[in-house]
């Protein structure tokens, strides 16, 4: 498909002009709602801004290039018919979960008269997080395992905002999910992220949605398409890096929200984007994935395109949120609810399926692994 195509070698080519620049794909540049966007980080703590550098002729050049190749960027994201945009997100390889030991294992092996395992296996050379953090839930998150995703995705842009829910709840007709709880917790606009809205109340506004534009296009991404687009090519503990004192510029969280009297989900994208252009994969709403949750899920994972248990109790959110600590936010952090729970800070974002073959595998902006 052309437009896929065109957004990945633009992303390329925004990469390769960086670099004649001697700046990162970070630079600023100019999209239709934003006044400017990052696509990555700078080389230094202070960013380089194309207008206030004194360029030679052949930087301008580089600089016109990286210019043109951003706004073909832009050009192919997909934009729907509720103004819901999106991401292409191209198929590849990734190390999914964290770099740890079970501490429950090591308790179980303590019983059993056995010496404790003193050393995380890291296939893909991560930060072991119990150096970082002692938290038992990283136990959810172990073994860290290689992921194939084997088709190209699109992901939404941003979170679902509470005017889009909005749109739904009035076409469809579902003024029972206007609750005082529900209405007294979106209270940031409709351009906020919705909150407040169940895994079933999300399949309902999917319903709705493919129903509205003909097709099945559209459905939760699994975790495993969740952390791979979260990651964005990164081993990190979150995709900026392993430094939770800069999280202010990428995520809303309870440093920033609730612990200064500022509370409920904020307008989508007001941070800093991830390195491939997504917005609040860290904070703001946790993010409804579409798989059953099981704690030991991982050890026995499929090794391409995992979908979760057959069944379960509990469906998996992911990405940390505004009323949660900071470690929260990490990209391979596990959580869980109800199907029919509803919480101030658990919202979701839609994943739009692609006919095959539209984005060639070998143009994925991440290394092969």
């Amino acid at each position: 498909m052309k437009n896929q195509s065109a957004l990945i070698f633009s992303r390329q080519s925004c990469l390769q002009a960086g670099e004649v620049q001697g700046v990162l794909p970070g630079t600023f540049c100019r999209n239709s709602r934003k006044t400017a966007e990052r696509c990555g980080t700078p080389r230094t703590a202070n960013p380089l801004i194309l207008h206030r550098v004194e360029y030679s002729m052949n930087k301008v050049l580089s600089a016109l290039l990286f210019f043109l190749c951003c706004r073909m960027a832009q050009a192919a994201e997909y934009t729907n018919s509720i103004g819901m945009e999106f991401v292409t997100i191209p198929a590849g390889s990734f190390y999914m979960g964290s770099c740890a030991i079970s501490e429950k294992e090591n308790r179980k092996r303590k019983f059993l008269g056995l010496p404790p395992k003193k050393e995380a296996v890291c296939p893909s050379g991560a930060k072991d997080v119990r150096n970082v953090y002692e938290n038992e839930n990283h136990d959810n998150e172990v073994p860290q395992h290689k992921v194939t995703i084997t088709r190209s995705f699109q992901l939404g842009k941003y979170e679902v905002t509470l005017g889009q829910f909005k749109q739904f709840i009035a076409d469809s007709g579902r003024e029972d999910l206007l609750t005082r709880e529900f209405m007294s917790s979106n209270l940031r606009g409709d351009d906020a992220a919705v909150c407040m809205v169940s895994w079933q109340d999300a399949q309902d506004f999917i319903r709705w949605l493919n129903e509205k534009e003909g097709g099945n296009h559209y459905r939760l991404p699994t975790e495993a398409e969740w952390e791979y687009a979260a990651r964005a090519g990164s081993i990190t503990l979150y995709s900026w890096g392993d430094d939770l004192s800069v999280a202010d510029s990428y995520a809303w969280y309870d440093k920033n929200t609730s612990d200064i009297g500022r509370p409920y989900p904020r307008v989508a994208g007001e941070k800093k984007p991830n390195p491939w252009g997504l917005y609040d994969m860290h904070g703001n709403v946790w993010e409804w994935c579409q798989d059953w949750y099981s704690e030991r899920y991982y050890s026995a994972s499929p090794a391409a395109d995992p979908a979760g248990p057959s069944s379960g109790k509990k469906r998996v959110y992911r990405g940390g949120g505004w009323y949660y600590y900071g470690w929260n936010m990490q990209s391979a952090v596990r959580e869980y609810g109800s199907p029919d729970e509803h919480w101030v800070s658990v919202g979701f974002r839609l994943l739009r399926q692609l006919p095959p073959d539209s984005a060639p595998s070998h143009l994925t902006p991440s290394e092969s692994l």
